[in-house]
């Protein structure tokens, strides 16, 4: 496996070695009627992608948030943590 020095504005110390492996990223998968499917991941903004069925739309996520990744680490980027955080909210419309 590969290992990078990148420095990280994050929880990271400045200068980590970023293991170039595997990562896990929550995305939201909207239907979009009637066009299938559209994804966006929040802990990543430049990756939005579409697909037919849900399935579809998930592996075309997997397959953005690769290429992301990629060009990151290309670009000395520091790949950034999911810190996504998913809480439902309630309203009351009056």
């Amino acid at each position: 496996m590969k290992k990078i020095v990148r420095a990280h504005k994050g929880r990271r110390s400045p200068k980590t070695l970023v293991t170039v492996g595997r990562y896990t990223y929550t995305v939201v998968i909207t239907p979009n009627d009637p066009d299938g499917y559209l994804v966006t991941c929040p802990a990543l903004p430049g990756v939005v992608t579409q697909g037919d069925s849900f399935d579809e739309a998930r592996a075309m996520a997997a397959d953005a948030i690769t290429c992301h990744l990629e060009s990151m680490i290309e670009d000395g980027l520091p790949i950034p943590l999911d810190e996504t955080i998913i809480a439902p909210v309630s309203v009351k419309v009056a």
